[in-house]
């Protein structure tokens, strides 16, 4: 324990006689682990919102109109027999086995819906009913099924085309996954200058208490008992960053994901800060076991014992 206790005065008085080059680990630490922290975040909300959406993705089939092309809808506009045929085909026909529900859009609810989602549109004044679409929204047990449902009504009478919101979601997806990415990146560079600050920083608090370590040298210390408190003093430096890190990615959980974002963004389901203290951990380990490594490098190398 007397020996334990040494060696961590020791460590801090080098801390001490160090301040600049270890605020410098510290605030790079800091900065490297917060970008590993958002980037964290950043893919724990995309999976739920994945999720989420895909839960929710609606299929459409859209009906034949009076506008339609002739390729698509050689009978015309849908008929009621076709309409009839298509909603049997969703309660008790090939589709029914795919389908969890499903609900009956007309032309005037589709125009309502479209106005809504298009009221600043100068192009809103001039549509009318006539020129939607009839459509049946499907939800289905896997979206995952979508192109055999897909398949089973592109033939089917009075059905102009089927469509799907998961290109859409995927490119988002896509945006979003690429931002991650990104995060990731930018952070490994600022961890690789965390390692080679540690090794510097560690490198310097070497050579000044050379004077130290030759006179504990001739008095038979062991290599562990001069090693140490380098490398604590490396460990302490980054686990001080990893900590900022931390309390840096709960803020980002709590107030922007938790509150901001919801007020701006309603209807998507965004993460809380409880899904930061599953990143903590990780922003800790990282940091000790690398400032541990790069300090025990730079001992091994620069410290001859």
């Amino acid at each position: 324990m007397s020996r334990f206790f040494y060696q961590l005065g020791e460590t801090l008085s080098s801390l001490r006689k160090n301040v600049a080059m270890v605020a410098s680990v510290v605030l790079v630490t800091f900065i490297s682990l917060s970008f590993v922290g958002a980037a964290a975040l950043m893919q724990i909300q995309v999976n739920q919102m994945t999720d989420d959406f895909y839960d929710r993705l609606e299929v459409s089939v859209f009906l034949c109109t009076e506008s339609s092309s002739a390729s698509a809808c050689p009978t015309g506009a849908v008929t009621a027999d076709q309409r009839e045929n298509i909603e049997e085909m969703l309660q008790n026909g090939a589709a029914s086995q795919y389908v969890s529900s499903y609900r009956y859009e007309s032309q005037d609810e589709a125009l309502q819906n479209y106005l809504a989602a298009h009221e600043d549109s100068v192009r809103a004044a001039s549509v009318t009913a006539e020129d939607m679409p009839e459509s049946f929204r499907l939800l289905l047990h896997e979206p995952q099924e979508y192109p055999v449902v897909s398949e089973l009504f592109a033939a089917v009478p009075g059905v102009e085309n089927v469509a799907d919101q998961q290109e859409v979601l995927e490119s988002i997806f896509g945006i979003l996954n690429g931002l991650t990415v990104v995060a990731l990146i930018i952070a490994a560079v600022m961890i690789l200058c965390t390692v080679l600050l540690v090794s510097t920083t560690i490198r310097l608090s070497a050579f000044s208490r050379r004077r130290e370590t030759s006179i504990m040298r001739m008095v038979g210390a062991s290599k562990s008992m001069i090693r140490t408190p380098f490398i604590m003093e490396g460990v302490i430096a980054a686990a001080a960053g990893a900590v900022l890190a931390c309390a840096a990615t709960w803020v980002i959980a709590e107030f922007m994901l938790g509150q901001w974002l919801p007020q701006q963004v309603p209807g998507v389901v965004f993460i809380s800060a409880q899904d930061s203290w599953i990143v903590m951990p990780g922003l800790l380990l990282v940091a000790i076991l690398l400032a541990a490594l790069s300090s025990w490098l730079t001992v091994r190398r620069y410290l001859r014992v």
